[in-house]
């Protein structure tokens, strides 16, 4: 496995959360009151849902473009498929990513910083949260979301296959 013996590959593996975790210090969160706030004051900021595009289709924030996860260093950079010129002319710009909980958010802002982008911060607690603290989110068609639709669709719904071995 790429130079590392088998015992030293499992000794190596970090879950998820313990990534996200490590690159916390490293960038800026924001919490949803404080975004909300400077909605308001129309500062001027790009707001980057970085979620999947069905995730997206069904609720966000108005006004925010989907650049999911997936494609984002490419979205940020020209001369690929994927660029979106609004975000590579942002680097100077508040840029907030937007995510379901605030962790893939974090993983992006980082990447993101190290790409030179000098504003960029996190949603924490993401679009959960920004639902939690009943800030409003619209659909596909531009219609507002129900908070408690948004409530029943952000709870987990983990089939048993998902679920990690009993010990």
């Amino acid at each position: 496995m790429f130079g590392l013996s088998r015992t030293d590959h499992f000794t190596a593996m970090k879950r998820f959360t313990e990534i996200v975790n490590e690159h916390i210090p490293e960038i800026t969160e924001l919490f949803p009151w404080d975004l909300d706030a400077k909605m308001q004051a129309d500062e001027d900021m790009l707001l980057v849902d970085i979620r999947e595009p069905y995730e997206y289709d069904a609720m966000h924030i108005d006004g925010s473009i989907n650049v999911p996860r997936g494609i984002l260093e490419a979205a940020c950079e020209y001369n690929y498929e994927e660029t979106v010129p609004e975000l590579v002319q942002a680097r100077e710009r508040q840029v907030i990513l937007i995510c379901r909980s605030g962790n893939r958010s974090v993983l992006g802002a980082y990447m993101m910083q190290l790409m030179g982008y000098r504003k960029v911060a996190s949603l924490k607690t993401g679009l959960r949260g920004w639902n939690d603290y009943e800030l409003p989110m619209i659909d596909s068609a531009g219609g507002e979301v129900d908070i408690d639709d948004a409530d029943d669709y952000f709870t987990p719904k983990l089939r048993p296959e998902q679920m990690a071995p009993a010990a």
